[in-house]
């Protein structure tokens, strides 16, 4: 693929136009604010870069478009021209969400509120912390992200199982099933870890028929709000079929002052800061990227329109 002209979009396009020339790239760019991009714009450019779409977004001459975070939800929302290339940011997030849910999974192991609990009452209570090795794990979303939290966890002896669109089976897992027969590996499960992107056909995928399925687990949710039902989750916690949830992502975002997740005690929020999308990170596969489709190599990175990620 030929590219010569690109449009770099963000309300960090002066971080971004440092970071990109300091790669010394042979090719015309024009770094502009979201609100500040013109139909002219969209003539002049071969390929689109940026975190999301403009409010004005037009495909134009386009036939390359980027995404400098991971999700491309917001570009899956267009009536996508197939003729165009669409690619992500991807090898950054897995470490980043991997450590997320580990330092969860660990402050529950290691009993870490029941004694903070106990000092502040200056109480000595021997309680035996639990062992990775006896726990199981259930990964809903087995792919780039998801593959390298089934590689973490099963590292530290965890026994992994995982759920995805295809029912692939995958390294570092125990077992990989379909999103049809997920509930056949849910029995006596300590953990449900989310890590789906949100498609039309993960819209609330993870419901009461999940939770049904639960006897107490902790459910850490990674991947996009849209693919839990908040309504069952609830019930799910108020029923002890989910005993706690870390949350970093919701269906709305910020979360509403009026839901009720901010109330329960068995509930940690947290703003979608498990895989922070640094502008360093966009830039370096962008031209990763770039450099191979001058190459006419293939890229790893590439979006399935019809499946969204």
């Amino acid at each position: 693929m030929e590219i010569q002209k690109i449009l770099v979009t963000s309300k960090l396009h002066h971080k971004l136009k440092t970071l990109i020339e300091s790669f010394d790239i042979a090719k015309e760019f024009r770094f502009l604010p979201e609100d500040q991009v013109s139909k002219e714009d969209y003539e002049w450019a071969d390929t689109f870069v940026g975190f999301r779409p403009t409010p004005n977004f037009e495909f134009g001459n386009i036939k390359w478009v980027h995404s400098l975070a991971a999700g491309v939800d917001s570009f899956m929302k267009l009536d996508w021209n197939k003729d165009v290339l669409l690619t992500r940011t991807i090898d950054v997030f897995g470490p980043k969400m991997s450590q997320y849910c580990l330092s969860y999974i660990l402050q529950d192991a290691q009993l870490h509120e029941q004694f903070s609990n106990l000092q502040r009452e200056r109480k000595w209570e021997f309680h035996i912390p639990k062992s990775l090795e006896e726990q199981k794990v259930v990964i809903y979303g087995t792919g780039e992200i998801g593959g390298y939290i089934g590689k973490t966890l099963s590292s530290l002896g965890m026994k992994v199982y995982g759920v995805s669109m295809s029912g692939e089976q995958k390294p570092f897992f125990e077992k990989v099933v379909t999103l049809h027969n997920a509930h056949t590996i849910l029995d006596q499960t300590d953990w449900v870890i989310g890590v789906l992107p949100s498609t039309n056909e993960t819209q609330s995928i993870i419901n009461e028929s999940t939770f049904m399925n639960l006897k107490g687990a902790g459910f850490i949710n990674v991947g996009r709000g849209a693919t839990v039902s908040d309504v069952d989750l609830v019930n799910a916690l108020q029923s002890g079929n989910v005993r706690k949830a870390i949350l970093d992502v919701f269906s709305i975002e910020p979360l509403p002052a009026t839901s009720e997740l901010w109330e329960m005690t068995n509930v940690t929020i947290t703003p979608h800061i498990s895989a922070v999308t640094l502008p360093i990170d966009g830039v370096k596969c962008f031209v990763d990227t770039l450099t191979k489709l001058d190459n006419d190599e293939a890229v790893k990175n590439k979006v399935v329109i019809d499946k969204g990620y």
